[in-house]
């Protein structure tokens, strides 16, 4: 992000400070009502989480918002005009990352993040007609791994001296919301995750320790905080806030969403008619509809940052991750202490397009980290050849997280009974000309970038606009603030390529595959905790 000298709005035209919390880094910036970033600053964290034991992420959530303090206050020094003319803030954040507060609202224990990979042991049976329902309707398994991947199952197990304290169990949007304004509150966007909430209704479960589905949580009514509905005001910045952000006190806060709510919205997805792609530490196929669906069987759509609306949604969990694992385990070498890339990034890319579709037989499945409906599957890697090289298995990288991606873009189509004509793509792989081709010609349709990878930030700048009633709705926002940038056309031959691996080989692994990953999952489950 940075100063765009072209962008020359209106002197009193109102603009929007978007705040957008990755994984990687935060990000603020000021936006104006045509989409375009007229300033902004990003952070890094450094690190972005810690591990005391191999599979751990954790983080200190006021490290992030000291990072945040320092994005604002250089932005707000640095741009005061600007900064004048700011009607509204919104913020975007990462998703199911819960931090845990005592009754003085301090921070109990370092937050556990989304991508960490320990396991409750859940040994506590729950109530017998509650097992009995998810064994009649098959989702026992699904149950299990949610229960075990909740964090606050494991706090309660491992450490019941914090358990014991936890007052407030929030996301980490409603800490910084927090920080910001003095109240705990959010919206319904924000909590998607391991949290008791009836997603249909966007509201909490009235009881979730005695519901079928809110027991599984172990986290009580009184503990969770308040939701509001996007577009609506979450607070004001106070005036302690003010002092240690630069941010103007009495700016108003509004409610906006998820990283990948927003994404979806900044790629101009408001309705069926297409959906977005994020390309990003976590990959995810989204669309935006005003009906509830379920993407898989007892799969919720999670709330959209559009109030109406809901956001379909399939992850890849460790997605564009498992390329930079990739590029640093085999890409690299280390000499000396020092890593050292041993072929130019752009080599990749040049292979990419040079190896022809399905890497000469290499098929791969992208699940370093569990799916929901799939809980004991494993990462996976077939068809080696004495001719496979590295540049082989970068491509079958690629291709296996667009062919899980394509498998929710054709669960979306059916379930929400249409077709998609085109699809957006964003996150950091989206950068990629070469990833964005291959990636058109597995799914068959036109594949096009907007005029930011940083969808997620532009998004929040689209609800801020909406708050205010800058536009009348999502579609005259769009219309005015989400450009297209470039167009990716599939080759139809590539495609009936894709098209023969995809039914042939690739949604026929997982099943042939399954029992196999059960028994590795239950191997290794016990090193997990």
């Amino acid at each position: 992000m940075g100063n765009n000298k072209d962008s020359k709005p209106g002197r009193g035209s109102p603009l929007i400070l978007t705040i957008d919390f990755g994984t990687q880094s935060v990000r603020a910036a000021i936006f104006d009502d045509k989409g375009e970033c007229l300033a902004g600053e990003k952070k890094e964290y450094e690190p972005p989480y810690f591990s005391s034991k191999p599979g751990y992420a954790e983080q200190d959530p006021d490290y992030y918002f000291a990072c945040l303090c320092e994005c604002t206050k250089h932005l707000s020094s640095t741009y005061p005009e600007l900064i004048k003319r700011v009607a509204g803030l919104t913020m975007t954040c990462f998703r199911d990352s819960a931090v845990l507060l005592d009754k003085d609202l301090n921070v109990i224990r370092p937050m556990i993040l989304w991508l960490d990979q320990r396991y409750a042991k859940c040994e506590d049976p729950l109530p017998l007609w509650s097992r009995a329902l998810f064994r009649l309707v098959g989702m026992t398994g699904a149950i299990n791994l949610n229960r075990r991947r909740t964090i606050a199952n494991w706090i309660k197990e491992n450490e019941p001296e914090n358990f014991a304290k936890i007052h407030k169990y929030v996301a980490i949007s409603t800490y910084f919301i927090y920080k910001l304004t003095g109240k705990l509150v959010d919206s319904p966007s924000d909590y998607t995750g391991h949290y008791p909430i009836n997603y249909r209704k966007k509201k909490w479960y009235k009881h979730p320790t005695k519901h079928y589905q809110g027991q599984i949580f172990s986290i009580r009514r009184d503990q969770l905080c308040e939701l509001v509905d996007p577009e609506k005001p979450l607070g004001e910045i106070t005036k302690q806030a003010s002092e240690i952000t630069g941010l103007p006190l009495g700016l108003t806060l509004y409610a906006a969403g998820s990283d990948k709510s927003c994404e979806t919205l900044g790629s101009g997805v408001i309705d069926e008619t297409m959906a977005s792609l994020s390309y990003g530490t976590a990959c995810s196929i989204e669309s935006t509809s005003r009906k509830f669906a379920h993407p898989a069987p007892f799969l919720p759509s999670y709330p959209s940052v559009l109030p109406s609306c809901y956001n379909i949604d399939l992850q890849v969990y460790r997605g564009y991750w498992t390329i930079n694992w990739f590029l640093k385990e085999f890409g690299a070498m280390n000499i000396n202490d020092l890593i050292v890339d041993i072929v130019d990034p752009a080599e990749y890319d040049k292979r990419l397009l040079e190896i022809p579709p399905g890497s000469d037989g290499l098929i791969l499945q992208p699940f370093w980290g569990s799916q929901l409906d799939k809980p004991e599957v494993k990462g996976s890697i077939i068809g080696f050849s004495d001719s496979t090289t590295k540049f082989h298995v970068y491509k079958a990288l690629v291709e296996g997280i667009a062919y899980e991606l394509r498998v929710g873009f054709e669960r979306f189509e059916k379930k929400l009974n249409t077709k998609f004509d085109s699809l957006r793509i964003a996150g950091g792989g989206s950068k990629s000309d070469a990833v964005c081709q291959v990636t058109a010609d597995i799914f068959g349709v036109p594949v096009t970038r907007v005029q930011t990878n940083e969808t997620s930030s532009l998004g929040a700048a689209m609800i801020g606009f909406l708050s205010i009633g800058h536009f009348k709705d999502e579609k005259e926002a769009v219309e005015a603030m989400v450009h297209e940038s470039k167009t990716f056309i599939p080759n139809k031959e590539k495609h009936a390529v894709y098209d023969e691996l995809f039914y042939g080989v690739y949604c026929k692994l997982y099943k042939r595959l399954k029992k196999t990953y059960k028994f590795l999952f239950d191997f290794t489950a016990g090193k997990r905790n």
